[in-house]
């Protein structure tokens, strides 16, 4: 009877802990399951471009100019100079995702790496790395991407590096707060006094007890990175035609906006609609890893 009874608890106590796991707390989350479900799908296209694509993104008609969606097989019609829209919608989401990935790494690793050492050093140093971050975050960050674009110059490369510079104030602030927090906790002041580095101390254990806010942060920054990334190449400054790029399809489509305005609206349609994705699934995350969010 006993050997019975402890088989049920720790058939229950299975049950409870698989139904409190982060996935599955994510799972009960029907919004956040939506932006999944945006996030997935856009990553597929940028996956397999060239399978998803009807049509050479580049190929130009001229006798098919300004063709309506749907109309010769066209699904999304084609541009001013006939190329397919569709097929350059399916590779801008490579662009697009790109960027968005690419800067936030950049941001977030150079972010996190400052932000450890500020929180931890404080002092003259801390003073230094958070005097540097508070003056880049007086420019807007889009502005701050723009004036690094026109310093470095267009290109896939350039564009990645400015919206992750861009990006690093923002992980530096955050990680510096948790590290506040976390560097004098009982099993930090444990680990120095058997001897541990700073460098194993911050790593290997005050690193991996902040990632939860880093993480959220990071979902909703990819979000802001797409559309950085489509305002520069509307403005002209990011990724130069003829490689398709969200926003500089809706630059294209900008001077026949009362005659032909499928063009732009795709594109504008198809940014919304991945910035949503990314913003509810942060926004998921963020209820999953955050204790003092409860539903």
């Amino acid at each position: 009877m006993n050997t019975v009874d402890l088989k049920d608890k720790d058939k229950l106590f299975l049950t409870e802990k698989k139904a409190n796991s982060p996935w599955s707390k994510l799972k009960r989350n029907k919004t956040a399951m939506i932006g999944l479900f945006i996030v997935i799908i856009m990553t597929l296209l940028a996956l397999f471009s060239p399978v998803f694509a009807p049509h050479d993104p580049n190929q130009m008609n001229l006798s098919k100019v300004h063709l309506k969606p749907g109309v010769e097989g066209f699904i999304f019609g084609t541009d001013d100079v006939g190329r397919d829209i569709l097929s350059r919608i399916i590779y801008g989401a490579r662009i697009s995702m790109i960027v968005a990935i690419g800067g936030t790494l950049v941001g977030g690793i150079i972010g996190v790496l400052l932000g450890l050492i500020s929180g931890y050093s404080g002092g003259t140093i801390d003073s230094i790395i958070m005097r540097l971050m508070d003056a880049m975050f007086a420019f807007p960050f889009v502005l701050l991407a723009i004036v690094l674009m026109t310093v470095l110059g267009n290109g896939l490369r350039n564009v990645i590096l400015a919206i992750g510079i861009a990006n690093i104030p923002g992980y530096a602030r955050i990680t510096r707060g948790q590290v506040h927090v976390v560097k004098n906790e009982e099993y930090c002041n444990a680990i120095r006094v058997l001897g541990a580095s700073n460098t194993r101390l911050l790593l290997n254990h005050i690193l991996p007890n902040i990632l939860s806010p880093i993480i959220v942060y990071a979902t909703l920054s990819i979000a802001g990175a797409i559309i950085s990334e489509a305002a520069l190449s509307f403005l002209g400054l990011g990724i130069s035609p003829p490689t398709a790029s969200w926003g500089n399809i809706l630059r294209g489509g900008k001077d026949f906006l009362n005659t032909y305005p499928h063009v732009a609206t795709i594109s504008g349609l198809f940014i919304l609609i991945t910035v949503l994705g990314f913003n509810l699934l942060g926004d998921g995350i963020r209820d999953v890893l955050d204790p003092k969010m409860k539903r």
